[in-house]
Order: structure tokens, then C-alpha cells, then sequence
């Protein structure tokens, strides 16, 4: 039956390539406008960026400009706007969006899942009760309800500045 199957084409380009052929998209993001990297807000130090690949709606991640592998390698200063950013988001988010809970969290290195090893990044994950539903586990697959771009411009009209 057609619907025994849920694809999600848009991972795959993802899952089969462990290593970013244009270099480190941390250090990429930046150079692009805001519109089309996803990025939601731009410190001194680091910015804040939606995840294209988002387990729900609103999963954004923060990253310092400098590339860095672990928060240890992060300056002071780095690692504390990093944490503002992460504030300005939390505070976006329940404000627009008014989830239950958050997931937040960073994976260091490729064994431990980073999908961008070499730089350092926090998720920041909303969760709603019964978000996930029964798909993540029966159909392997995430449903995420709203579109990148219509998240991006919620989220960045809706950012401090």
C-alpha cells in the first residue's frame, strides 16, 4: 500500500555525505544573507541559524563565527554570547510559538553524532506535548508542520535587535 511508506527525500542528501565537500558550513554561513542561510540573529561573536534538517518546527542552532571543535577551544567572550543567543531564541520561541518544553544539547565529534564535527554548535530544540506522535518510532520519520522559510521569518521579525 502507498501509504505503509513515509519518504523523507530531503535527508538523504545529508545522511550520505559525511563530509561537507565546500568546507565547514559554519564557517560558510556567515558569508550568505540571512534570508538564505536561515540565519535568525547575528551577534558579534556567533550567530543563530535554523536547522534545515530540524527534528521540529523551530530547531535552530548557535555557533561561533571562529571555527572551533569543542566549547573548551571557545574564548570567554564566545562562549558567553553564545548563551545570550541562546536566550534571545528561548525568549523568540515561547513567545511566538509557546512550546511545552525545549531540548537543547551539543554533539561533540562524529562519534558522538555531529553532523559538523569540526565546530561547535548548541541545538536548541522546541518540543509540544505529542509532537512526535507515534512517527518517530513506528515510521521513522519526523513531521515538521511548518515551512523553513515561514519559521525564519516568524522567528527572525521576532528577534531583538
Amino acid at each position: 500500500m502507498p501509504w505503509d511508506t513515509l519518504w523523507a527525500g530531503w535527508r538523504s542528501e545529508y545522511v550520505s555525505s559525511p563530509d561537507d565537500p565546500e568546507g565547514c558550513l559554519f564557517c560558510r554561513l556567515p558569508s550568505g544573507s540571512d534570508t538564505e542561510t536561515l540565519i535568525v540573529e547575528r551577534g558579534t561573536l556567533s550567530f543563530a541559524v535554523l536547522n534545515r534538517y530540524p527534528y521540529t518546527t523551530g530547531h535552530l542552532m548557535i555557533a561561533a563565527y571562529r571555527h572551533a571543535a569543542r566549547p573548551t577551544d571557545l574564548t570567554h567572550d564566545e562562549q558567553t554570547e553564545m548563551w545570550v543567543l541562546l536566550d534571545h531564541a528561548m525568549h523568540t520561541i515561547d513567545e511566538i510559538m509557546h512550546p511545552d518544553g525545549y531540548n537543547m544539547g551539543a554533539n561533540i565529534g562524529r562519534v558522538a553524532g555531529a553532523g559538523v564535527p569540526g565546530h561547535f554548535h548548541l541545538h536548541l530544540v522546541p518540543r509540544w506535548s505529542g509532537d512526535a506522535n507515534f512517527m518517530t518510532t513506528v515510521g521513522g520519520t519526523r513531521v515538521v508542520p511548518e515551512d523553513l522559510e515561514v519559521t525564519w521569518r516568524r522567528l527572525w521579525e521576532s528577534t531583538p535587535r
